[in-house]
């Protein structure tokens, strides 16, 4: 009875968890579940919740029969610098069709929205000695920016309202792990993802070729014509947009030194996701944005009977997904009229997406355990941000640039033998100041984007 329970209540949390996580690792976040998260994210060769399936579906097989249930706060701050130029050539044209001014230059945070709260669930059942079946629902990722003051040139001077982006990400996985031997366990789920996303306050990419524009006539004799998406009318304020979709997790964890030592290997396939339909104006291939293909391989050795040293090492390929990959269609000089071209409009194969390279992420962290009811954890990550200098334009709306988490954490046992447990992290500031980062057709002059971010967890698991 009580394992039906169990499991009526994590079917329920998969359903209703719909969230804003939040990007830190790219469009990814840090780790899964508060223990892994008090390790900086560190989880691939561990196994001490029943939110471990979700960093590597070999690990349940080894927690036992397990609840986990969990909630995280997440407080980003995002900003954004543009200076613009006298150089812009759509200011000059009668009528100014983007209402541009010669030159301009703002500076503010994107803040309006946050602080993000972020849930967490897990279950875990044994069937026999050998074998469980699981299910784990996490936040994986996404991104949040509103600009109260509007920015030029995403919606002009003409429309001074709100500018920003809503992405929220959940996956749900249903696991089934094997014990191989008395050292190696395996396992595999099936990744069901859930997505919502809206815009909002992107006027400036609306235009169509039957806007009427005043000559004189644009560069090279082009006569201007302001339409840069296949559709115009499902780029933004169209509401909240979702799409499910699926793919597979592969995972292998192998104990060698008595225990001692504990190696894991997970592979993450590209889940292929819907399309968001009232965007198939903004990203590419008709409003589709998988989530990237990754994996990963971690090492957690026991030093002594107390102290225990962890490290992954992570793989994510964003270039792989073309409305996060593809770079901005900036054309010869920066002049961005290659936007302009309908094989390249927003929402097109070839449209201009994020521009975001692959990311590698470093974990390191070590779990200190205190006596039989405390456990102190601290971490650290390493990665270089994903996007480039001249890839800022469009990240103001997605400022993912973080490189480095610290964390710290704990978990305590309760006398009935279920614990608590907490973390803390710290993602350190970083910026990227643009280098011919806005195309002369949008104004020209550069765009700078920073990011820092705090998050605390609470989590409560149960053995039983």
């Amino acid at each position: 009875m009580i394992k039906n329970r169990l499991l009526a209540a994590a079917v329920s949390a998969a359903i209703l968890i719909p969230t804003t996580a939040m990007a830190t690792n790219g469009m990814f976040m840090m780790g899964n579940g508060t223990k892994a998260n008090g390790r900086a994210g560190v989880g691939i060769g561990m196994a001490d919740s029943a939110i471990s399936g979700a960093d590597n579906p070999a690990a349940m097989v080894r927690v036992g029969n397990r609840f986990d249930f969990g909630l995280q706060i997440f407080d980003p701050d995002r900003a954004a610098e543009i200076s613009g130029s006298n150089g812009n050539p759509l200011s000059a044209v009668p009528g100014n069709p983007f209402n541009l001014p010669t030159s301009y230059d703002f500076k503010q945070d994107g803040n309006s929205d946050g602080p993000f709260y972020i849930p967490e669930g897990g279950f875990n059942y044994m069937l026999n000695d050998d074998m469980s079946i699981g299910l784990t629902v996490v936040g994986t990722g996404g991104m949040n920016t509103n600009y109260n003051d509007g920015i030029i040139p995403f919606n002009g001077a003409a429309f001074p309202h709100d500018v920003g982006i809503n992405l929220e990400q959940v996956r749900i996985l249903p696991t089934l792990s094997y014990r191989v031997n008395e050292n190696h366990t395996v396992g595999v789920s099936l990744q069901i993802a859930y997505q919502q996303f809206k815009a909002w306050g992107l006027d400036g990419f609306t235009g169509t070729n039957s806007t009427p524009v005043p000559s004189p006539p644009g560069p090279a004799g082009q006569v201007f014509d302001p339409q840069v998406s296949q559709a115009p009318n499902k780029l933004s304020g169209k509401g909240r947009d979702d799409a499910w979709g699926f793919g597979l997790s592969l995972g292998w964890q192998g104990s060698f030194m008595n225990d001692r030592l504990t190696v894991g290997v997970v592979y993450n396939s590209e889940i292929d996701m819907g399309e968001f339909d009232d965007y198939k104006g903004l990203f590419a291939e008709d409003g589709s944005l998988d989530i990237p293909e990754n994996y990963g391989i971690g090492i957690a050795f026991k030093a002594t009977d107390k102290f225990l040293v962890g490290f992954d090492i992570q793989q994510i390929n964003y270039s792989d997904v073309k409305a996060i990959g593809n770079s901005l269609q900036a054309g010869p000089s920066n002049s961005g009229f290659d936007m302009f071209n309908p094989q390249n409009y927003l929402g097109t194969k070839n449209g201009s997406g994020f521009g975001w390279d692959d990311m590698t992420v470093y974990k390191l962290a070590g779990e200190y355990k205190w006596n039989e009811q405390l456990t102190l954890r601290a971490g650290y990550s390493q990665a270089d941000n994903p996007i480039d200098k001249d890839q800022t334009f469009f990240n103001i709306l997605a400022p993912a640039v973080i490189e480095e988490h610290a964390t710290i954490g704990m978990t305590y046992v309760l006398p009935q033998g279920s614990e608590i447990s907490l973390f803390y992290m710290h993602a350190f500031e970083n910026d990227v100041k643009g280098r011919n980062s806005i195309p002369g057709a949008f104004g020209g002059g550069e765009a700078d984007i920073k990011m820092s971010q705090d998050a605390w967890g609470i989590a409560y698991g149960w053995n039983f």
